[in-house]
């Protein structure tokens, strides 16, 4: 099992390798993230690391190739995260339009099917066992992937939230891949965890480049798919649900965030600045003390995951029914489902605080 520590480390090594090389192209090719009234930096910034990010997961992924016969689902995993990744990164360099990125997500979604990456059956939810998906199970696998890569690109607002929640979320889904038996289905979340722990350094605050769309989604696309590989395929009382439970803060904010803004009369795709990690700041916790709170929350969500494995449905049931309550009370106490301050303040460069009145 040699590659458990080879891969990780070749990941980590590319990566570091990797961010001057994303840095001088981002700068090149005009793949600058620029401020704005809805974002929280005040300089522009490069946002291609995603691009070292990817190298670090490609290299993890050829030298656990070198190591065993992988089965054919985990080069759909890698076909369809460059497809992904190169999303990503024309987004990221020219701008795509909401439409034409979902279509996008879908048909990068789709490519791993063909290759066994798909959700076969999820825990019924009135009885014990299993409830067979038959031909549901492609659209359900299309939703999954679709929705965890948007619901972590969505949390990409602060430096360093989206690489270290995943970098969390990817090391929890590995243990649990590897407490229901199938060690092979650690790699790649291993090899993604030990690239996103090389790439923090870079991007934490105060950040010296951004994921990008080419990275956040990358991240939520390898996570969805490695869920499924790993997790979701496993006979057990928690199927498809301690995934969700891992992944816990992108997808609750983006649904507390459908919510929000269907309740405001907003448009659901446009974008705002009442997540938590925006609510974080409101409250007055700094830049770091924000992300910091995520990394807290998204630990115990992934303590929590891990604790799944060993409990029965109706334990599990009232766990999960736990978690649930205490993300609704974090919800309602920072104002995520519903904004009740018209004057926010936002930390700016230097550590001093700006406010901006914003219509709720």
């Amino acid at each position: 099992m040699e590659y458990l520590i080879l891969a990780p480390v070749a990941a980590g090594i590319v990566t570091v390798a990797g961010v001057p090389l994303a840095v001088r192209l981002a700068y090149r090719i005009g793949a600058i993230d620029e401020p704005e009234v809805r974002k929280i930096h005040t300089r522009p910034m490069p946002r291609f690391g995603g691009i070292a990010v990817y190298l670090g997961f490609l290299a993890g992924f050829i030298v656990t190739a070198a190591s065993l016969d992988l089965p054919q689902r985990y080069f759909g995993l890698l076909i369809g995260g460059s497809l992904i990744f190169a999303l990503g990164a024309i987004d990221d360099t020219w701008g795509l339009s909401p439409r034409v990125k979902l279509c996008g997500q879908i048909l990068a979604a789709l490519s791993v099917v063909p290759f066994g990456i798909e959700i076969p059956f999820v825990t019924h939810p009135f009885k014990e066992g299993l409830l067979f998906l038959g031909f549901w199970s492609i659209p359900v696998t299309v939703f999954w992937v679709v929705a965890v890569t948007n619901a972590v690109n969505l949390i990409d607002g602060l430096d360093g939230l989206a690489a270290g929640v995943g970098c969390i979320s990817a090391v929890t889904l590995a243990t649990v891949a590897a407490l229901v038996g199938d060690k092979i289905a650690v790699f790649p979340a291993l090899v993604l965890g030990a690239a996103l722990l090389a790439f923090l350094p870079f991007n934490f605050y105060p950040a010296r480049i951004f994921l990008g769309d080419c990275g956040a989604m990358l991240i939520g696309f390898v996570l969805a798919c490695g869920a499924v590989i790993g997790v979701a395929k496993t006979a057990t009382a928690v199927t498809l649900v301690t995934p969700a439970v891992i992944l816990g803060i992108p997808l609750f904010d983006t649904l507390f965030a459908i919510l929000r803004r269907y309740k405001n009369g907003r448009r659901i795709f446009r974008a705002d600045r009442e997540h938590l990690h925006h609510r974080l700041l409101v409250i007055g916790l700094s830049h770091r003390g924000a992300v910091l709170v995520v990394y807290g929350i998204s630990a115990v969500l992934g303590l929590s995951a891990i604790l799944l494995t060993y409990l029965t449905t109706a334990q599990g049931a009232l766990l999960l029914f736990g978690v649930a309550a205490g993300l609704l009370i974090l919800a309602n106490k920072t104002g995520v489902i519903g904004s009740r301050w018209r004057t926010r303040r936002f930390p700016a460069a230097g550590g001093k605080v700006k406010e901006r009145s914003v219509g709720l």
